[in-house]
């Protein structure tokens, strides 16, 4: 894109600026997390009841979804399960089996009446489970934030680089938890937490590193060329000299994350939406946090060899 190979803005001057946005979306993200009640898991943290039905000739999951909403009072995880015609059911409502089963039957047999269905499995998703899974979800993601603080430390021989990728991360993942609490409840699909958005976090934590890297890459080579530039000015430059790179490809990645949203069906909405987030808060974080964070470090140090 060539408006961006001789780009010469000053992120670094608005780094303060930056911090604002990123300080008041953290703010607004842990606030929202605190005022929900925590976290708005789905059944693979939360436990629940699952059922396997085949009906007679293919169905429509959005359809029977939306029949179950009516009758759950709240939105059931429903995808295919082998083939058209077999559908999974997942839900969390606080109900007995038989109970559901029921309710199950009445409410399809009446919303499909030339397609019968019969419940061919039933099975517990149990809280230890389910705490197990959280637990091992939670050590994913701690074990991924380390190895990339010693990745980046060996790779660059400098903490402060280390620091500023960490952070960033943290960053990105605590606002999208943030967004992800916040609009459950608003957005017209669900955006509770399981495995798969758990994998869309996980995503988000490598594309977002892969960015910083790239930047940070790009540091390490015009401090060796530009010694007797300004650290900051240096910096400056190399967010900049990456900008066509960045601004590439985030948008072809926006693009086919956002087919994936739009025509990937109602069980990929929640993961699209992630990935969507995760991008845009990734990319900047990068140049405003990341970057910044290791200027603001750097200058730090120097106050204090002069001091």
């Amino acid at each position: 894109m060539r408006i961006f190979e001789t780009a010469n803005y000053n992120f670094i001057s608005k780094r303060k600026v930056g911090y604002i946005i990123s300080g008041t979306l953290i703010a607004l993200s842990i606030l929202g997390i605190i005022f929900k009640g925590g976290l708005q898991y789905g059944i693979d943290f939360k436990g629940g009841k699952e059922f396997v039905i085949e009906f007679k000739s293919d169905v429509v999951v959005g359809d029977i979804r939306s029949a179950l909403t009516e009758t759950f009072k709240s939105q059931p995880e429903v995808k295919n399960y082998g083939s058209n015609s077999v559908v999974l059911i997942r839900t969390d409502v606080d109900q007995d089996v038989n109970t559901l089963k029921t309710a199950i039957n009445q409410t399809l047999s009446t919303k499909f009446p030339d397609n019968p269905g019969s419940i061919e499995k039933t099975d517990n998703v149990t809280a230890r489970f389910s705490e197990d899974l959280k637990w091992s979800a939670l050590q994913a993601i701690v074990a991924s934030i380390f190895t990339i603080f010693f990745y980046i430390l060996i790779r660059f021989r400098n903490w402060r680089f280390s620091a500023g990728a960490v952070l960033a991360l943290m960053h990105d993942v605590v606002i999208t938890l943030g967004l992800f609490t916040i609009l459950n409840d608003i957005l017209p699909f669900s955006l509770t937490i399981d495995q798969t958005i758990i994998a869309a976090f996980l995503t988000i934590v490598g594309y977002s590193l892969n960015d910083t890297v790239v930047v940070f890459d790009r540091i390490r080579e015009n401090a060796a060329v530009h010694k007797s530039m300004e650290y900051s000015a240096m910096i400056n430059r190399s967010i900049n000299d990456t900008l066509s790179r960045t601004v590439i490809t985030s948008g072809t990645t926006l693009f086919v994350v956002a087919v994936l949203f739009i025509f990937g069906g109602e069980v990929l909405k929640g993961f699209s939406f992630a990935l969507i987030m995760g991008i845009l808060i990734g990319t900047y974080s990068s140049i405003f946090v990341a970057s910044s964070f290791v200027v603001d470090l750097a200058k730090n140090k120097t106050n204090h060899a002069k001091s």
